[in-house]
């Protein structure tokens, strides 16, 4: 199947500030090189969205911010759907496929202060969304109480601001989207904190034998082979969304540099190890890294 002129495209997304930013962003580069579309998007609250009294490992995991527009998009009612890589399950279906990945925007974690806050002893309370954020920072803040915080961005940065939490640990990526760089305190290195697999990264999805030749001008290579071997590292470590394994990959040339987080829930301790290889074998390079490091770290 392909898409005609005179029809029109739905493109869905999410109702949150950030995540109709970032779908306006694909939308835009398909006008601009296909005028002849015309392109509506369709923003729908979804159930990750809506419950926001239960941590997600309670709920079914990040799953849920994706559930409502991947029904939207077998019905029909959408043609394709914009996501945040991280937000998206590790195991992709057959039947809604990942057409491509957009350009990688920052992927570090940053710490955010209370507005008008520019220095912070390291105590007190730290809003932190992700299990995987929690067990890095206790490193580096040693004497701080580290408390789950829900919401996107900007109810996040109220909370923050009204003084239930005297740090948060958040994204660059979607700071920097929705123009807010300015509140960041400090970056954390990759070192410091290892990034959620497709941290940065946009996702385009579709449906299964439909032609989306017009997405190709907002495809990535890069972002798409460090996507891959990142994915491909959690998916085979059985971490999937609400796990606290970790992956960064960099692409240099054809070669590809990929650090993988493995949590050892017996130890109640995490390792970071790295792999490097062609960037063809991105998937297989994942999966590679996350073998060895089971049967290093998983005998019995």
């Amino acid at each position: 199947m392909e898409y005609s002129r005179k029809e029109k495209i739905f493109v869905g997304s999410r109702k949150s500030r950030l995540a109709v930013i970032q779908t306006n962003m694909i939308i835009e580069i398909i006008k601009k090189y296909h005028p002849e579309l015309n392109i509506e998007m369709i923003t729908m609250e979804t159930t990750g969205d809506r419950r926001l009294d239960i941590t997600l490992d309670k709920i079914g995991g990040k799953g849920l911010f994706v559930k409502e527009l991947d029904k939207a998009l077998l019905t029909g009612r959408i043609d394709l759907a914009v996501h945040s890589l991280k937000d998206m399950p590790m195991e992709e279906s057959d039947k809604l496929p990942i057409v491509g990945f957009f350009k990688r925007e920052d992927p570090r974690d940053v710490l955010v202060l209370p507005e008008g806050k520019k220095e912070w002893n390291g105590r007190g309370v730290i809003g932190c969304s992700s299990f995987r954020r929690r067990i890095q920072g206790e490193k580096l803040y040693p004497e701080a109480e580290f408390r789950n915080i829900r919401g996107n961005v900007l109810t996040r940065l109220e909370k923050l601001d009204r003084g239930e939490y005297d740090a948060l640990i958040l994204a660059a990526a979607g700071l920097k989207r929705l123009e807010l760089e300015k509140r960041i305190s400090r970056f954390f290195s990759i070192d410091e904190i290892l990034p959620a697999a497709g941290q940065g990264i946009l996702a385009i999805q579709g449906r299964a034998g439909v032609s989306y030749d017009f997405v190709q001008e907002c495809i990535d290579c890069k972002a798409g082979y460090e996507a891959r071997a990142e994915r491909a590292f959690v998916r085979c470590l059985n971490g999937g969304c609400i796990s606290p394994a970790a992956a960064f990959g960099r692409t240099e040339g054809t070669r590809l540099f990929l650090k993988g987080l493995h949590y050892i829930e017996e130890k109640e301790a995490y390792v970071v190890e790295e792999i490097e290889g062609e960037v063809s074998e991105a998937e297989a390079l994942g999966m590679l890294l996350a073998r060895n490091m089971k049967e290093k770290y998983n005998r019995v």
